[in-house]
């Protein structure tokens, strides 16, 4: 028989740590916790199963949910002497979601559940303190009605900030009991108003709606996007937490906080994070009120007015530092609490395993290795290598002019620059149109999810370094300046005001997240240093890594930066990128509207120094590394002439009319171009085109080598389908080849092989590495054509393909595991049976994906091949992977 609810508290609970799947994240930590003798009011949680049940069974529970929940409820009564419902000792309760892993504020939590008129006097006369049990009161009626009821948030907040004017006050604090009891009958008459019927005042009404808020809350749109966005399965579900409420709105003994057991930001060591003395959770991480740091050297870092809770407090921080401290020991990780100060006594409400920065993931790896509490292995995997991105690209330049608008706190570092957007919507919309976008909010909330994502970069006026704009943010490694308080933001006019200055919107700002600094229009960008703890870390992924790490690189520029980042070659030299260069452009289109062969071999006889030239310098660049250059293959009318003077140009070059060359140009269109005349096939049909490229490569090896570098040489014949079609290639340039072993002496050594991004060459392989000495999948065209997708176009129907199942992944941002990678495994199995020393490799965007990068490993290929500034990202997802095999192997 299945048990649906898992009880925790008093020193033991029914769960533990490693039934997350079970329990949900914060289910399985508060049942550890308790586990350990830690301070954590009672309660109990409802497994995701409950949640698979409920969306499976039309949005029922199980029979016997009610029963199990029930004797939930009276172990906590007999542990804290209340009852749920019972005027004279109330019990007041919170119900939280709880997914796998953290979700932070995509999902809904309702606070002080269990008032109602003759609790909330219950609760008067039990505490003494008539201003504190209305103040929770008032909060349940306005959480509960958003939440559950489905009502706007505004629609209250309107009333609180109508009673503060109206008393001349600025702070929801000074309100007295008088005013927040008007405040929640004036809540309750909104919901009857909207609604058409009353509050609901029956406390086990209350409990299972909010229960159903939470399940429901699963399916939300900011849930379904953050789950895509970080590739969460829906089959997952969440539990709900229901747990006994402590308060830290009972008077200036009373505090709330989120705290990190080290900085999210940087990784350093010190208890970092925010609390607020009389209040309750939401008012921390909602942003609503700016809270205090938690020490003493943060708030003099921030330049804070208000004492830090280690100066407020000091008992209660020496207590915090102790439970946090041993938490970090038993986990062997950073964590992220919640706790709550109830007049002098201290709670935990939550654990879990602390969102970072990539720098202070790297930093923390390192130093629990040093500390001793993991080893090298674990550190690599406590890294996740997308996330490294945020340390790869250019920050602020630190001499570059500056004109100053604003400052914030810096709640998620790296810099970015953009249109300032005031809407997520807007955010979005003007992200798919290119352009780069801040997104500027008074505060964000979970319904702004999609125009973070869409961000470069999060700037708000209220809230701290735990708010939702702060955590969402380093968790998607966005640069965040929060709570700038001088700002005025207008997002319905579309203005920013910070003292004199006004941006409106799509003006273009730059927002530094290291500093919490704000500046007016476009500031330059440097390269980024990379030392230290991120060498570190790399050299032990090098250690422990199968897969060796290439680049894409089509100049030198590029090449350089690849090879600093720890590429060990080049996987894809893309040759047509070369010839978009103005002093070339015209050469190419002479040869591409040629009438005949000597006319196309006169244009090519220009265009062969320039190509000898590129090589020389990409060869020199990699100094003996291997280099596998492509030969042409983008469709011939990607470098037609479209503007007249464009053909005025050609015209003069080659001596031809205008109307000559318009209806060659015609007579060149390709109704589908991708598969059409590009690739080998141009090989075949213009093999001059082909043999220039094989000169221009092997002439600019043999002058390298001959300067004293070595060349490691691979040339790449792209989209070949049949095996005739890459042996007519390779006899082209073998014979090119033996052209200039007559003319100079001697030819370099080289490898002829072929990129597979046809199923007919995947299927084929075994015949076709008869000739190929290398296979290179070419991951982008063998997912277009594997599934029948344009690259291009796809994007018209793919999001509504992920957000209703068919995929799972966009399978141009992570392979198609069930077709494109059976294809890419059964080309491996296939080549290796003819030639069992056959070089595989990767060289599609995917290289840098790494659950691509994973199947690659898992394959057998021999390296991957990704942009640049993808390497280190690539380097650490090969180690994972090897590690993960390792593993798997062992159990």
């Amino acid at each position: 028989m299945a048990k649906w609810v898992y009880s925790f508290g008093n020193g033991k609970a029914d769960g533990e740590a490693k039934m997350k799947n079970l329990l949900g994240g914060k289910g399985a930590n508060l049942a550890e916790m308790s586990n350990l003798g830690l301070p954590v009011p009672p309660g109990f949680t409802i497994t995701t199963a409950v949640c698979t049940y409920y969306y499976t069974n039309g949005e029922t529970y199980p029979s016997d949910l009610e029963k199990e929940v029930n004797l939930a409820i009276d172990r906590i009564s007999k542990l804290t002497d209340t009852r749920l419902g019972n005027p004279e000792r109330p019990m007041l309760v919170s119900v939280r979601s709880g997914a796998r892993v953290s979700m932070p504020g995509m999902m809904d939590t309702v606070l002080n559940l269990g008032l109602n008129p003759e609790t909330v006097e219950g609760l008067v006369k039990l505490t003494g303190n008539p201003r504190f049990a209305y103040d929770s009161y008032r909060r349940f009626v306005q959480m509960y009605s958003n939440v559950v009821l489905g009502l706007d948030h505004a629609d209250f907040e309107e009333i609180i900030e109508s009673a503060k004017e109206s008393k001349g006050v600025e702070l929801d604090t000074e309100l007295n009991a008088d005013d927040l009891k008007k405040i929640a009958a004036e809540f309750k008459e909104v919901v009857k108003k909207k609604l058409g019927k009353p509050f609901p005042d029956n406390v086990k009404d209350q409990l299972w709606g909010a229960i159903g808020a939470v399940f429901g809350s699963w399916q939300v749109p900011r849930a379904k996007t953050y789950r895509r966005l970080n590739k969460i399965p829906e089959d997952w579900g969440t539990a709900v937490n229901v747990q006994t409420m402590v308060f830290g709105n009972r008077g200036d003994t009373s505090a709330t906080g989120v705290a990190f057991t080290r900085d999210p930001g940087t990784g350093e060591k010190l208890l970092y994070g925010e609390f607020l003395i009389n209040a309750q959770g939401e008012d921390v991480v909602a942003g609503i009120r700016t809270p205090q740091p938690i020490t003493k050297i943060v708030r003099e870092r921030q330049g804070g007015k208000k004492p830090s809770m280690q100066e407020a407090l000091p008992a209660m921080y020496m207590e915090l530092l102790r439970i946090c401290g041993a938490l970090e020991d038993h986990f062997r990780e950073m964590q992220d609490v919640e706790f709550t100060i109830q007049e002098g006594k201290l709670y935990m409400l939550q654990c879990r395993t602390g969102k970072r920065t990539a720098k202070a993931a790297l930093k923390i790896a390192i130093d629990l290795v040093s500390e001793g509490l993991i080893d090298k292995k674990t550190a690599i995997n406590r890294v996740d290598p997308a996330a490294l991105d945020q340390m790869l690209h250019p920050m602020l330049d630190p001499s570059a002019a500056k004109v100053e608008i604003a400052a914030g706190l810096a709640a998620s570092p790296g810099a970015a620059v953009g249109e300032v957007a005031f809407t997520a919507d807007e955010a979005e919309k003007r992200a798919g149109e290119g352009r780069d976008v801040i997104l500027v909010r008074t505060e964000t909330s979970p319904e702004d999810i999609h125009g973070m994502h869409a961000a470069k970069g999060i700037l708000t006026a209220r809230g701290g370094m735990t708010s939702h704009a702060a955590v969402v943010a380093r968790g998607m490694g966005r640069p965040c300046v929060a709570g700038a308080g001088a700002l005025r933001i207008d997002a319905d006019a579309g203005v920013m005001t910070a003292g004199s200055v006004t941006i409106r919107r799509g003006e273009v700002i730059t927002l530094d997240g290291t500093s919490g600094k704000i500046f007016k229009g476009r500031v330059p960008m440097r390269q980024p240093e990379l030392t230290g703890d991120f060498n570190k870390l790399m050299a032990w992924a090098d250690e422990v890594r199968v897969l060796k790490v290439r680049t894409n690189a089509d100049t030198p520029a590029d090449a350089v930066t690849a090879v600093r980042f720890g590429a060990e070659g080049i996987g894809l030299c893309r040759t047509e990128h070369m010839f978009f260069n103005d002093d070339r452009i015209i050469a190419v289109r002479e040869m591409i509207l040629a009438d005949d062969k000597p006319a196309r071999e006169a244009a090519l006889a220009k265009l062969l120094p320039m190509q000898r030239s590129d090589f020389e310098a990409i060869f020199k660049t990699m100094s003996g590394l291997p280099v596998t250059i492509r030969l042409l293959d983008p469709p011939l009318h990607e470098f037609l002439p479209h503007k007249e003077e464009e053909f005025a140009d050609v015209a003069r070059a080659c001596g031809a009319t205008v109307a000559k060359l318009r209806s060659k140009a015609n007579a060149l269109h390709e109704s589908n171009p991708m598969l059409g005349h590009r690739g080998c096939r141009l090989g075949v049909t213009f093999p001059e085109i082909y043999e220039m490229q094989a000169r221009a490569i092997l002439e600019a090896a043999l002058n390298v080598e001959a300067a004293g570098t070595k060349v490691h040489l691979e040339i790449m014949i792209p989209l070949v389908a049949f095996k005739t079609e890459l042996d007519m290639m390779k006899d082209r340039i073998d014979a090119v080849a033996a052209g200039i072993k007559k003319e100079r002496g001697r030819v370099p050594s080289y490898m002829i092989g072929t990129m597979i991004e046809l199923p007919r060459a995947a299927l084929r392989a075994a015949e076709i590495a008869e000739t190929a000495e290398f296979f290179s999948f070419g991951t982008n065209d063998l997912t277009q054509t594997t599934l029948g997708l344009s690259r291009d176009d796809a994007g018209m129907f793919l999001p509504e393909y992920l957000t209703k199942g068919v995929l799972k992944v966009d399978p141009f941002v992570s392979i198609d595991r069930d077709g494109v990678g059976e294809l890419i495994k059964i080309a491996a199995k296939r080549g290796r049976s003819t030639r069992v020393k056959l070089k595989l490799g990767i060289c599609g965007e995917h290289g840098g994906d790494p659950d691509s990068i994973q199947l690659c490993h898992e394959a057998g290929l021999d390296y991957v091949s990704c942009s640049p500034f993808r390497v280190p990202v690539a380097r650490l997802a090969a180690a994972q992977a090897a590690l993960k095999q390792t593993t798997e192997r062992d159990v």
